[in-house]
């Protein structure tokens, strides 16, 4: 069985002998120096797509102080809010000539640090990181710092001291779409909530008491369920409380996720959104104008999360060794559609 030959990378030193030139000319025109004239720039870029040539970012970030790269850790993909969020980022990193490499850890904290690792050992000028929600180790984080490698953590953040953050206004979101349930004339609302250990969950939970408590309502604790951030926590847990016979009026899901593990619940059973129990969630998406009906929810503004995001990492790389870590707090608004409009419970 005759083995398949690995065919050889192109060098710098290839398309210098190619055209009889030098590797540090291949080299400036490649990084559009201003040293190398237009025509000839333009013919050794021409000359590497022809050959195939591709930079080498290992190579090339050992060489320098400065990469021009950024790594981005998620905890997933799937759902519109990390996907664009990440859409964002590569715009603003694009921008301002910087290459992003994404890392997604699936929720899974072990897998997140080895992509932490891999991305130092690439010698990225910074990390972008939304937490796993089972991250209880911090030392990666601070290996990262001690390297001097700014980190910017967003939406879910670590609990530690004296780190760079950009969030939601979790608990004030939570409260505003409580508040709202309440004037409508809600009283009996559960909470789909996620895990208290991390800050999302740990916010929205306590806006969602707060509310309940400033209205002097009382809150039946066999309505609150902490699960997860996905369609499977949603669905389990309407399914638990329908089987108790023991459904609130309106639910608050955590997540937009949540939500859909709900409306899927519902439909099962034959229960009708918002006419037999009615639903609002944390978190937007396009997804929802198409659910029947269509889902309100508290928007998180994903834009601004990633322009403020790539503004501090920015900010820290241009600053190593002179900055002073930031905590922004990004606004919240409710979207109102066919959910949390009214209320015909007695």
């Amino acid at each position: 069985m005759n083995k398949k030959i690995r065919p050889k990378l192109v060098t710098l030193n290839d398309i210098a002998q190619k055209l009889g030139v030098s590797i540090i000319t291949v080299s400036k025109a490649l990084r559009g120096h201003p040293d190398i004239s237009h025509n000839t720039a333009e013919l050794i870029k021409k000359t590497a797509d022809e050959l195939g040539y591709s930079p080498n970012f290992m190579a090339r970030n050992l060489a320098a102080r400065k990469s021009n790269t950024i790594g981005v850790v998620l905890p997933q993909i799937a759902h519109h809010f990390f996907s664009s969020i990440m859409d964002h980022i590569y715009s603003y990193a694009r921008m301002n000539n910087y290459e992003v490499f994404l890392t997604v850890s699936q929720e899974n904290a072990d897998m997140q640090k080895k992509q932490i690792q891999t991305l130092l050992s690439m010698r990225v000028d910074g990390i972008i990181i939304s937490i796993s929600q089972d991250t209880e180790d911090f030392g990666i984080f601070e290996a990262a710092t001690s390297r001097q490698v700014p980190l910017v953590f967003m939406d879910r953040i670590p609990n530690l001291s004296n780190c760079n953050t950009v969030t939601v206004d979790d608990r004030g979101g939570a409260y505003k779409v409580i508040d709202h349930a309440i004037k409508l004339g809600y009283k009996r609302i559960g909470h789909f909530a996620g895990y208290t250990n991390i800050n999302i969950g740990r916010e929205r939970m306590l806006g969602f008491r707060q509310a309940m408590s400033d209205h002097g309502l009382e809150i039946n604790y066999d309505w609150i369920l902490e699960g997860d951030f996905g369609e499977k926590s949603g669905y389990d847990s309407f399914m638990k409380l329908y089987h108790e016979k023991n459904l609130p009026d309106l639910i608050l899901a955590v997540t937009y996720p949540v939500a859909i593990g709900i409306y899927m619940a519902a439909q099962e059973v034959g229960m009708k959104i918002p006419d037999d129990i009615d639903l609002i969630c944390f978190g937007n998406s396009q997804v929802q104008n198409f659910l029947s009906p269509p889902l309100s929810c508290i928007n998180q503004p994903t834009e601004q999360l990633a322009a403020k995001s790539m503004e501090l990492l920015l900010d820290n790389i241009d600053n190593i060794g002179n900055f002073q870590n930031k905590n922004i707090v990004i606004d919240t608004d409710l979207i109102l559609r066919g959910t949390c409009i009214k209320c015909n419970r007695s």
